[in-house]
């Protein structure tokens, strides 16, 4: 019996969410053989659990009008702080509104224009009555014009569905309960995947003409994320392990100012667009003493920190999880909140035990997206190895620089599904299969090794759920929406020491079959160099740019930090070694994002 299982394709992806269905969608519809690999079945996907939508410039809503590809380009630029690459963000841009027709010719059910009258924070807006009918969008943070397409609160849940259905309609072939271990690479080209079964325990071989990355976010490092448990970061850390292909803008990590305490499941953006209030323990609604323009709907990293400064000035509500704020969803009315917010109604009333048509909803900023990851080209090909290609959340396009504004995440992996898919296609065409059979035997045998030393105990006994917990109890305290040279440093010191310490994990259990003791095992190193990169990353960059936000240092300072950082991680080695290159300035150069604390300021020394 042999020791592993072997397939071979033109590609394989990594991931069987939004991003990687979308790819293997491209590609097999060009003739290729596709062969996806997932944690789980792909409905079960972390893409699913979007709500809020997806942006795109339609201008079809009355509160859209006069929106282009070039207001969603100069919006995202801004909401990046300044920290994205500009052809990518205007490829993009030009690209959303084709993506999410699409969508809708293969069976999204969009929420649709409603031509009349109706109330929006005390404004009447009048919908017009030719664009009845059109796909209609809501108000989301860090936007000029209203242009995020939605399906009510489970935008994320019916894209998938249609996307899944599409690669079911294909026959694209599917093997789930799968974890990537490594990438089988010679240091020049990447070749393909050792896998594991999830079922079994049994080592998998995947070779192909170009492998891809689509596996999501890192959250669930911090511990206390939206994320959902499988967002662990494997794409990342197994790309970083190859001392060849660099993290991008690690540090650049997004909390989202709405997770429901204490379950910290998200409470979509699209809550507050549809005229949410944030309000503090006096049910005083707070946002307009900072942002009076914005309100709750300035960027992310914006309203965040100001709810923590509001909490931090001891207006939070006192609770057993620690202070929070409201959100008061309730004067949108019954018909509403259980129509176009049905999912965070239900989301509230199981995991809180309260109904938001009625009462308030305890909220405070989570750890939600990753910026940073595995840094790519335009076409989304990873820097260092050729034939590996990265997209959605697991790759550092650079879309979202500093900062994402709410409605790209979902836009992004879609277009870039259809982007980077088709380059992914055109460059496996021409593309050859040559990988030896000593090297696949030699990463074979290199996972082998580390599963025996796991189950063996012959590298020492520590436990992996008490390095976990360690790991994230660090990020939490010391690598938050507020930073400091101090606490930057303690959190590298600590991960360093927490590094050391993995190496030498041993299993209590058996290690046989889908022994999850043994999954967590192979993950843990990783992990927490993706932590360290991240703590690096931020002691390093002295200057505050968009989620990135140094108490130290609290300006954006483009002389010194028009960068982004490239975090690799050389074989052997015991700590990260940065690098930097510069940002992409192709049209819009820096200026004043229009809200936040130096658009504030800068309105105070006016008047």
């Amino acid at each position: 019996m042999s020791r592993f299982d072997s397939f071979t394709s033109d590609v394989v992806i990594v991931g069987a969410g939004l991003a990687g269905e979308r790819a293997a969608i491209e590609a097999a519809s060009q003739g290729l053989d596709v062969i996806l690999l997932s944690l789980v079945p792909p409905r079960r996907s972390h893409s699913s659990a979007a709500q809020g939508g997806m942006q795109a410039s339609l201008g079809n809503s009355a509160m859209g009008e006069g929106d282009s590809a070039d207001v969603h380009f100069a919006d995202t630029v801004k909401g990046s702080d300044w920290g994205c690459d500009q052809d990518v963000a205007r490829l993009f841009a030009e690209t959303a509104p084709v993506a999410v027709r699409q969508m809708a010719f293969w069976g999204v059910p969009w929420n649709r224009v409603v031509a009349g009258k109706r109330m929006y924070d005390g404004k009447e807006i009048q919908e017009d009555a030719e664009k009845e009918g059109l796909i209609a969008a809501r108000n989301f943070g860090g936007t000029a014009k209203w242009r995020t397409c939605y399906t009510a609160d489970g935008t994320g849940h019916t894209l998938l569905y249609t996307m899944d259905s599409v690669v079911i309609k294909l026959g694209i072939t599917v093997h789930d309960r799968t974890e990537v271990l490594s990438l089988i690479h010679d240091g020049i080209r990447c070749s393909g995947v050792v896998a594991r079964c999830l079922r079994t325990g049994k080592l998998r071989v995947y070779t192909a003409k170009s492998t891809v990355i689509a596996t999501g976010g890192y959250g669930r490092v911090y511990g206390a994320s939206t994320n959902a448990i499988i967002n662990e970061g494997s794409g990342m850390f197994v790309a970083l392990e190859t001392g060849k292909v660099p993290l991008g803008n690690m540090e650049a990590v997004q909390f989202h100012p709405t997770g429901i305490v204490p379950s910290w499941i998200l409470i979509t953006e699209g809550a507050r667009g549809d005229g949410g209030y944030l309000l503090d323990k006096d049910h005083h609604r707070f946002m307009p003493d900072y942002e009076p323009n914005k309100k709750e709907l300035a960027s992310r990293d914006v309203v965040s920190r100001r709810i923590m400064q509001h909490i931090r000035k001891g207006y939070g509500v006192e609770s057993p999880y620690g202070a929070h704020v409201w959100l008061d969803i309730r004067h949108l009315g019954a018909k509403h909140i259980n129509t176009n917010l049905r999912e965070i109604a239900n989301i509230s009333r199981n995991f809180t035990g309260i109904d938001p048509i009625h009462d308030l909803i305890p909220v405070r900023p989570t750890q939600h997206y990753s910026m940073g990851g595995i840094r790519t080209h335009i076409d989304g090909m990873a820097y260092g190895l050729e034939g590996l290609f990265a997209l959605g959340e697991a790759a550092c396009w650079d879309l979202h620089g500093f900062n994402r504004l709410g409605g790209n995440s979902l836009a992004e992996t879609v277009v870039a599904g259809m982007i980077v898919g088709d380059k992914i296609a055109n460059y496996t065409k021409e593309a050859s299969l040559h990988v030896s059979s000593s090297l696949i035997e030699d990463h074979v045998k290199f996972q082998e090794d580390r599963i025996d030393a796991f189950i063996h105990q012959r590298n020492g006994k520590e436990n992996v759920y008490q390095l976990r917990r360690e790991m994230e109890r660090i990020l939490s305290e010391h690598v938050g929406i507020f930073r400091s040279e101090e606490a930057l440093t303690k959190a590298v010191g600590q991960l360093h020491e927490l590094h050391q310490r993995s190496h030498h994990v041993g299993l209590r259990s058996g290690g046989q079959g889908g022994d999850p003791e043994l999954a967590s095992a192979l993950r843990i190193t990783g992990m927490i160099r993706l932590a360290y990169c991240i703590a690096a990353g931020a002691l390093a960059r002295q200057e505050s740019r968009g989620s990135h936000f140094r108490e130290d240092y609290p300006k954006r300072d483009d002389g010194k930090w028009l960068k982004r950082t490239l975090a690799y991680w050389p074989v052997g080695a015991g700590e990260p070694v940065l690098e930097y290159e510069p940002v992409k300035i192709t049209e819009l150069p820096p200026g004043d994002r229009g809200y936040g604390e130096a658009s504030t300021q800068a309105v105070k020394a006016k008047s």
